[in-house]
């Protein structure tokens, strides 16, 4: 769904090729060259590649706001980069340890969208930390693009070792009690949900539009999971229905919500793809699902 400010009414098939674009399967050239498809009644291709390209401007919250505590910290992952980075926030005013929630990006790194996430779990009042999957390759580039590109360099099994590390680094934390949480957004809800599988000790995953662990690997969850859809996203919803069968068949216990009519993305309100209505709701369900399971 469009978000409001736009005047432009972008066609579904639009942000599907949106989603391909970010996902790798269109290259940028390609990407270009479809749009020109839907570029009609005056309307170029610029601009209606300007209406699905973030604007990183709409943050929620600010960096260096009241209220927070910002630091950018290196970590051990011996079973992946060696040395990993990422962005750590914590409450001001909090007095004694607080539980952590670990913010797993998308696939172009620690953007500033997810360092905004970062520092809405902070306000929520938790030590909350977002490791940056690029920080062996120099860091978050400063553009999606070129972030995309470097991501797609890194294997997947060494950045999962260094996401589940950063969650061994924020338990053992100073400021943490222990209690961690987890969630991410598309590729980041792909890594959560393989967190709740791989690390039993987790408190909460929260996975947004996320790929699915192997359905034999439904039997191992012990970690409590909510777990967030977007209707219009046949990409990653194809793989639900085995998986939920499979959790069903252990007999484990879960949510899933489902939100009619939204994009794949639809939590991210630096994109057209924002749905504010389900993007509001989605998050106090996860900041209530949270505060059930850290307390």
């Amino acid at each position: 769904m469009a978000d409001t400010e736009h005047k432009i009414e972008i066609p579904q098939e639009v942000f599907r090729l949106y989603d391909a674009y970010c996902h790798g399967d269109l290259s940028r050239r390609d990407f270009f060259s479809k749009l020109s498809t839907y570029a009609v009644g005056g309307l170029t291709v610029s601009a209606l590649a300007a209406c699905v390209m973030p604007d990183y401007g709409r943050a929620q919250t600010a960096e260096g706001e009241a209220g927070i505590i910002e630091e950018t910290v290196t970590y051990a992952s011996p079973n992946g980069a060696g040395e990993m980075a990422g962005y750590l926030v914590r409450p001001a005013k909090a007095t004694g340890k607080l539980a952590g929630i670990v913010v797993v990006h998308e696939n172009r790194g620690l953007n500033p969208y997810i360092r905004d996430v970062v520092r809405r779990c902070a306000k929520a009042g938790y030590v909350a930390f977002g490791p940056d999957a690029l920080h062996p390759l120099g860091g978050y580039p400063g553009n999606d693009d070129d972030g995309r590109e470097l991501q797609a360099k890194r294997g997947r099994e060494e950045m999962f070792a260094d996401f589940m590390a950063a969650a061994e680094f924020l338990r053992d934390h100073p400021y943490t009690n222990g209690k961690i949480a987890c969630t991410g957004f598309c590729f980041g809800g792909a890594i959560t949900n393989l967190m709740a599988v791989h690390q039993p000790w987790l408190k909460a995953s929260v996975p947004y539009y996320g790929g699915w662990p192997p359905v034999e690997d439904a039997a191992k969850v012990e970690v409590p999971l909510q777990i967030h859809l977007a209707s219009e996203d046949p990409r990653v919803n194809e793989g639900w229905p085995p998986y939920e069968a499979a959790l069903k068949a252990a007999g484990k216990v879960y949510e899933m919500h489902w939100y009619e009519g939204t994009q794949h993305g639809f939590h991210n309100d630096t994109t057209p793809r924002y749905d504010p209505a389900a993007a509001a709701l989605a998050w106090t369900r996860t900041l209530d699902f949270f505060a059930k399971h850290l307390a």
